[in-house]
């Protein structure tokens, strides 16, 4: 059966959303699923775009009618989820999804629909590489870092159980395996 969704997750600042907008452009047929959050709004971020943005009491309420296919808490007060009616439109369509989902959320996703899914574990080589990175981005306090690395250090233990370990310590590289492994999967751009 061909993989119609295509799953990455990353500890925080690995690059998973920069790799997922790169095959966005090239594959403008392939969908995105615009997930659920409960956090506040960053930077140039657009509701309805980049996450649909809602309150942690409206979050709550989706999870007790079983909106979502999965949903994890993943930073104390911030919650995040996929809609379960995208991913039902995209099984009748046989459109491909891309969904850009935590560790937690991407294993759980996989688990549910195991057929269809192509699950792709975004990384870099190391700890040290990652807090670089989280530190040129800018946008977080020196206390969010360090709870983005111990979770960074958490989540690398469950590579393994994802389909492909992709390394993205240079872009261009991970791009290009990137289109190997769609390739390789009967996806041309």
């Amino acid at each position: 059966m061909k993989k119609i969704f295509f799953v990455f997750s990353a500890p925080s600042g690995a690059g998973k959303t920069t790799l997922v907008r790169f095959l966005l452009e090239l594959f403008p047929s392939f969908g995105f699923s615009v997930s659920y959050t409960s956090r506040p709004i960053r930077g140039q971020e657009i509701d309805g775009v980049d996450y649909h943005f809602i309150s942690v009491d409206e979050f709550r309420e989706f999870i007790k009618i079983g909106f979502f296919v999965e949903w994890e808490e993943v930073y104390p007060g911030h919650l995040y989820g996929t809609p379960k009616d995208v991913i039902i439109e995209h099984i009748k369509s046989n459109g491909v999804l891309l969904l850009d989902l935590d560790v937690r959320g991407g294993l759980e996703f996989k688990k549910k629909y195991p057929d269809q899914t192509l699950s792709v574990f975004v990384g870099v080589s190391s700890l040290k590489f990652l807090e670089k990175r989280l530190r040129k981005r800018g946008t977080d306090t020196e206390s969010k870092i360090q709870t983005r690395l111990s979770k960074a250090a958490l989540e690398v233990q469950s590579a393994s159980e994802f389909d492909i370990i992709l390394i993205n310590d240079v872009l261009e590289k991970a791009q290009n395996e990137l289109l190997q492994i769609l390739e390789h999967n009967g996806y041309r751009p």
